[in-house]
């Protein structure tokens, strides 16, 4: 069986995390979202993979090339040359699926390999048009949600519905089989009110016009992710680093202590009197400490250089300098960073809410976690609110508490006699 990814997005909601590379090739426990994709497909029994993309594209192609040496798999690319929606970019696989059935995923979210063998398992007792994977969530009206018939197939497709229509919760997650069949429901897929062709519109067609079946499996007995929001990043972090062994390949000076399950990579040396708590992920040739303490769930790519101080709960991106009396917690700090000395990030406001409402009055999830976006650069005893996000290329001022959001190539300051000054770089 083959595969199709659409990887072709931006990820908004995501920035500036995505602004230097597409969502799916985020790191996370050591390499790219997609590539943990990858091998869970292979795991599968997937040797041909065809990646739809748009967005950076050069990046997916440096990264993975053919697939063949590093992966033992086949991988190929389309470019969804404009972005019409979810059914336009599946339709480019016709020709790379031809004439048998495939799987089907978005490329942006993450889950157990298991439910890749369980959906072929399905689809081949079932033998239907199709297999969507169906997980439950408590916030429905920010999905597509699932009506199954008493038979346990597609009936309907709603879109984000109101929490008043009690619909259930049993969203689309985003994996799937099917027929070929599917391309022809495609052709018959007419825009929405968002100009887009829906891919939800053609498994619809081929339910209603093709007396097709789609049968649902509920997954959520595993992880499942569409990370669309920068606490789920961390969530999904946490989720890969539970499951890392033990393996220690760079080297330690005297004193260190290291417990739990913790990886090290080629080339890392933590110096003296430094305590790393597992789980925890260190990529290769860092410099860790000396007297720096990494807690638990802490991501830290390659090339970094940590100083004395306080990272827990974070995930740090490659090339990035923190050097001493730094406390970071429940943090996203991208590439190319360099924060000034002293710089303090605040995990928790004074007044604490789990929830807040946006401006349509829905509940969403507010858990305060800061990003750093690329290429940012901070003075010495920077205070950085909590649930900020400095955008890329941003530099601020020595002695400033940031307060707010900082927009993309701003200098960002405090005078002490006109107070905070913003201005374009």
């Amino acid at each position: 069986m083959k595969a199709v990814i659409l990887a072709a997005g931006k990820g908004k909601r995501l920035m500036p995390i995505t602004s230097s590379r597409p969502k799916p090739m985020i790191p996370l426990a050591g390499m790219p979202l997609l590539e943990h994709t990858i091998l869970g497909l292979k795991d599968a029994g997937i040797d041909e993979i065809l990646l739809i993309v748009g967005y950076k594209e050069e990046v997916f192609k440096n990264y993975f090339g053919d697939g063949r040496d590093k992966y033992s798999v086949k991988i190929e690319y389309i470019t969804q040359e404009e972005q019409l929606g979810t059914g336009h970019a599946v339709s480019y696989a016709k020709d790379f699926i031809k004439n048998e059935p495939f799987m089907l995923m978005y490329g942006d979210l993450l889950t157990e390999p298991k439910v890749f063998k369980e959906l072929v398992e399905v689809f081949k007792k079932s033998k239907p048009q199709g297999v969507i994977a169906l997980f439950k969530v408590k916030n429905p009206q920010d999905y597509g949600v699932i009506t199954l018939n008493p038979e346990g197939s597609v009936e309907k497709i709603t879109e984000k519905p109101a929490l008043e229509l009690n619909l259930g919760n049993l969203i689309n997650a985003g994996i799937f089989i099917f027929e070929p069949l599917i391309f022809e429901a495609i052709e018959r897929t007419e825009k929405s009110v968002r100009g887009e062709y829906e891919f939800t519109d053609s498994m619809l067609n081929l339910v209603n016009q093709f007396k097709g079946k789609i049968v649902g499996h509920k997954i959520n007995h595993y992880f499942w992710s569409d990370i669309g929001l920068p606490w789920q990043f961390l969530d999904a972090s946490n989720f890969l680093l539970d499951k890392i062994e033990k393996k220690i390949l760079g080297k330690s000076e005297e004193n260190v202590q290291i417990t739990g399950d913790v990886f090290i990579g080629e080339g890392t040396m933590v110096r003296s009197n430094s305590s790393i708590q597992g789980p925890c992920y260190i990529g290769n040739n860092n410099i860790i400490g000396p007297n720096s303490f990494i807690g638990p769930y802490t991501f830290i790519a390659n090339d970094c250089q940590v100083g004395m101080g306080e990272i827990t709960n974070s995930i740090i991106l490659s090339n990035t300098f923190i050097p001493d009396f730094n406390y970071i917690r429940d943090t996203i700090i991208c590439e190319n960073v360099n924060l000034g000395t002293g710089t303090k990030f605040a995990n928790q406001g004074l007044v604490e809410k789990n929830f807040k409402e946006d401006k349509k009055n829905e509940l969403i999830d507010s858990r305060s976690i800061t990003i750093i976006g690329p290429n940012v650069k901070t003075g010495i005893n920077v205070s950085i609110m909590t649930g900020k996000i400095i955008n890329e290329n941003s530099r601020i001022g020595a002695h400033t508490i940031v307060s707010e959001d900082i927009p993309p190539n701003t200098l960002y300051y405090h005078d002490p006699n006109k107070g905070i000054i913003k201005k374009s770089l």
